[in-house]
């Protein structure tokens, strides 16, 4: 982003508020899964700042292959820079992803907004910049398949942050609402990675994957986790248009629930099994 896109209306005061042009079943299914998410990513937050951050913090950067194989080179100094950036900074992204959705924030608090959506953008292309440095300073376990998805995931995420940044500097709030929502289904795909992979071995154990991911499982998640969110995300900014049927938001509004009952019974889960055993692991060896 630029110096003038980064400074330029920064004071400009809020435009008026927007008219709520979604259905009932759409609006209240968005609050639910919104909330849902929130509280889910809340609890995913705390893991990444107990096991990555809080690992590099105290001097145990080597933790981090406990949790997730060769991530951590003691000889590639940029790239375990560039990841602990990557992990440090998505947390703030699902910590700050839901309040940038909430209507009553955006009109009650347009400062909140605001300011908000400044760290949010900025935590964006610096989470995205450092996964691709790391990508390109020491590359992927699953090797050139997953360097590539990878690589095509996060310079997305730059580039819808920079997209909702430039479209709100230029007061076009409608299509900054639509960047917003794409970078919100994009902010959230590291958390469904990992969710759809337990849910993958709870059900189906360690077929399809391999150590080296690169199994047909491991290779289909390549971008299972982030297109679809942007289909759904789509789904929705059509939805919500004046122009949208009857049929299209309560079409929007059921893969909503879906999504909501899935992010619940995940979360339950994983907090039980994984989240919160490495928390308190880290919390007692404080």
């Amino acid at each position: 982003m630029s110096t003038h896109i980064a400074t330029a209306n920064f004071e400009l005061p809020p435009a008026a508020p927007q008219p709520d042009r979604t259905a009932p079943a759409l609006r209240w299914s968005v609050r639910t899964f919104v909330a849902t998410v929130w509280i889910s990513a809340a609890l995913f937050a705390a893991y990444i700042l107990a096991g990555y951050v809080g690992a590099a913090v105290t001097g145990h950067a080597g933790d981090w292959n406990d949790l997730f194989p060769r991530l951590y080179a003691r000889r590639s100094l940029a790239a375990n820079i560039g990841m602990g950036l990557h992990f440090a900074l998505g947390a703030v992204l699902l910590l700050l992803g839901p309040i940038q959705l909430f209507t009553s924030i955006r009109t009650r608090w347009p400062r909140v907004h605001r300011w908000t959506g400044w760290v949010y953008a900025s935590a964006a292309v610096v989470t995205g910049l450092g996964g691709t440095v790391y990508i390109l300073g020491k590359g992927t376990i699953g090797g050139t398949a997953m360097d590539v998805a990878f690589a095509i995931y996060g310079l997305l995420m730059v580039v819808a942050a920079a997209q909702t940044v430039r479209f709100a500097v230029a007061r076009r709030l409608e299509i900054h609402r639509a960047w917003a929502i794409r970078l919100f289904a994009l902010a959230i795909g590291s958390w469904l990675y990992r969710m759809d992979y337990g849910f993958w071995m709870l059900f189906a154990g360690r077929t399809g994957r391999t150590p080296q991911f690169d199994g047909p499982f491991d290779l289909f998640m390549l971008y299972w986790f982030f297109v679809p969110n942007l289909i759904v995300a789509e789904m929705f900014i059509r939805a919500r248009r004046t122009t949208a049927s009857a049929t299209a938001q309560f079409a929007a509004a059921g893969v909503l629930s879906i999504a909501t009952i899935f992010v619940a019974l995940g979360t339950f889960f994983f907090t039980w099994k994984a989240w919160a055993p490495v928390v308190l692991a880290r919390i007692a060896g404080l």
